[in-house]
């Protein structure tokens, strides 16, 4: 992985390396260095989507499953979606899998009831045409909800993330994975729209009541949406 934050095709292919060679303790860092906050803030996201039992929700860019986990816990039918044959091969969770893309969806128009996405919109080539997709298979009325990392809007509280993210995350991931991976994670963010644009863009794309909720003094987000 380079310096330069790689744009189009090549970040694609550079995520889909990067995500294959850090899959083994992928869950294990992110528990280590969240300070295991990121299994709270899935359960919100699951929490938010407020469906009935028995309701299909896909997760996308799934990773090894730990939103699929928590969606089987609150009683839906999971079905997880990814490019990375790495993270698939990692998986922990009895839900069925796919090996696909997000931005072109291996399902039928409003066929689906929600749709989680776990730390991965910074890492699309481009979030407008996931949004759309998202919004396809989609049935009205089905709801979507995103987790992503953030910045908080507190400057001092900003400066100490920017310490923690920038510098502990690299020289941790570093020495228990993947050097290069572990210092692009946290400049990726840069990729984000700003938190009122995410909300518009999600308006944009065919969602109602869109919504967007900071977690943890806002070192991570919520974004929420219902299909129209």
């Amino acid at each position: 992985m380079t310096a330069e934050l790689p744009q189009g095709e090549a970040k694609v292919k550079a995520v889909d390396a990067m995500f294959d060679a850090i899959a083994p303790r992928y869950d294990m860092l992110n528990r280590l260095l969240t300070f295991g906050m990121d299994v709270g803030w899935r359960r919100k996201t699951v929490k938010s989507l407020q469906l009935s039992p028995g309701a299909k929700v896909l997760d996308l860019a799934c990773g090894t499953g730990d939103l699929c986990r928590e969606l089987t816990k609150r009683g839906y039918r999971p079905v997880g979606v990814d490019r990375s044959a790495g993270m698939l091969a990692a998986q922990r969770t009895t839900a069925p899998l796919v090996r696909g893309d997000a931005l072109v969806l291996p399902f039928r128009d409003t066929s689906i009831d929600g749709i989680v996405c776990g730390f991965a919109l910074r890492n699309f080539a481009s979030l407008k045409p996931f949004l759309v997709e998202c919004a396809r298979v989609l049935r009205p009325g089905g709801r979507m909800a995103l987790l992503e990392v953030a910045q908080p809007e507190n400057a001092v509280l900003r400066w100490g993330h920017g310490q923690y993210f920038g510098k502990v995350v690299p020289l941790v991931g570093g020495l228990l994975s993947d050097r290069d991976a572990y210092q692009y994670l946290p400049k990726s963010v840069a990729y984000l729209p700003p938190p009122a644009r995410m909300v518009s863009m999600l308006s944009e794309s065919g969602f109602g009541a869109a919504a967007r909720r900071p977690l943890s003094t806002g070192i991570a987000q919520l974004l929420t949406g219902t299909r129209r």
